[in-house]
């Protein structure tokens, strides 16, 4: 059966926890090597992976490219103003066209329902890069970075601050497969997802949801923001003037733990919902979060491609 990764579950907690131990392997036994040196076992050679954007994409794009080479393989950029898809062919004739060329793809979108539908038309692996619904690869390398941080999943107290969106969604998700706890603080009517709310309780994870973010961020092992007004929505003020008292900065990390680290998948809106302090501070793990989505990347990879 085709392995596609659109959502955490996809894969399950198990087969999540062997991206990580790959990813931590992979990443220091090249850590002396230059950037686009093949891992020596160059276990993806000769593979291809097609990658579609149809939202801009700076992190997503360069990791997938370099996952790609450094795995042994070769990456194709494709945007919809670019391929037919932006004349009008349809989702399912390109995932067949593709199937037919490539190895795996990697699809970038607005709306979740174009990730399903290629899935269910490819013959070989869809990679959810983001959509509207969920951001899988960001959470996989986000779990990296805190286990770098010497802090284990079961038990993580994680505080989520801001806008209830499609990167809390699957921080959720991973909530209920590696058995860790959520606290959101979002602003009224910009709470998280029902659903995946109630898939982290149903894997044993306790979420708590509230409107007041020093209440989220007490205690936290580590926090977790985004941008609060994401591409494609509109700059409304109404929602940026929600978010103010959301904002992460130094004093809302004193409510955290000492050993706190701050999260944020980028790009980031200094003095909206982080402060350059905080952002700047030695409890940001932010670059070192951007850095493994490279070796997360490479991992998903592996994993869909049947070699984890």
């Amino acid at each position: 059966m085709t392995r596609h990764f659109l959502d955490l579950s996809d894969a399950g907690g198990d087969a999540i926890a062997a991206m990580i131990a790959d990813a931590i392997d992979r990443k220091a036994a090249r850590a002396d090597y230059p950037k686009g040196r093949t891992d020596d076992d160059a276990p993806l050679a000769g593979h291809v992976l097609a990658m579609i954007f149809e939202k801009n994409s700076t992190r997503t794009r360069v990791s997938f490219d370099m996952a790609m080479r450094q795995l042994g393989g070769t990456a194709l950029v494709m945007d919809a103003a670019s391929t037919q898809l932006g004349r009008g062919e349809s989702i399912a004739d390109t995932a067949r066209v593709l199937s037919r060329m490539v190895d795996a793809i990697m699809i970038r979108t607005d709306d979740h329902s174009k990730a399903e539908e290629m899935a269910a038309h490819a013959s070989v692996p869809v990679i959810n890069g983001l959509t509207d619904r969920s951001h899988p690869c960001q959470i996989v390398a986000d779990l990296l970075t805190v286990i770098e941080h010497g802090k284990a999943l079961p038990g993580l107290e994680v505080a989520w601050v801001g806008d209830g969106n499609n990167v809390l969604s699957s921080i959720l998700e991973a909530a209920g497969l590696m058995k860790f706890n959520v606290r959101a603080g979002t602003p009224e009517g910009y709470e998280p997802d029902a659903e995946f709310v109630r898939i982290a309780q149903a894997g044993g994870a306790t979420v708590t949801l509230t409107n007041d973010a020093a209440e989220a961020a007490r205690n936290a092992d580590v926090i977790v923001t985004d941008t609060w007004v994401s591409m494609g929505q509109e700059h409304a003020v109404g929602k940026l003037a929600a978010m103010a008292p959301f904002q992460v900065n130094e004093a809302l990390m004193a409510h955290a733990k000492p050993d706190a680290i701050f999260l944020h998948c980028l790009p980031a809106h200094l003095g909206d919902e982080v402060t350059e302090g905080v952002f700047e501070s030695a409890q940001s793990a932010v670059f070192d979060e951007a850095e493994n989505r490279i070796h997360a990347q490479k991992s998903v990879l592996r994993w869909v491609l049947g070699q984890l």
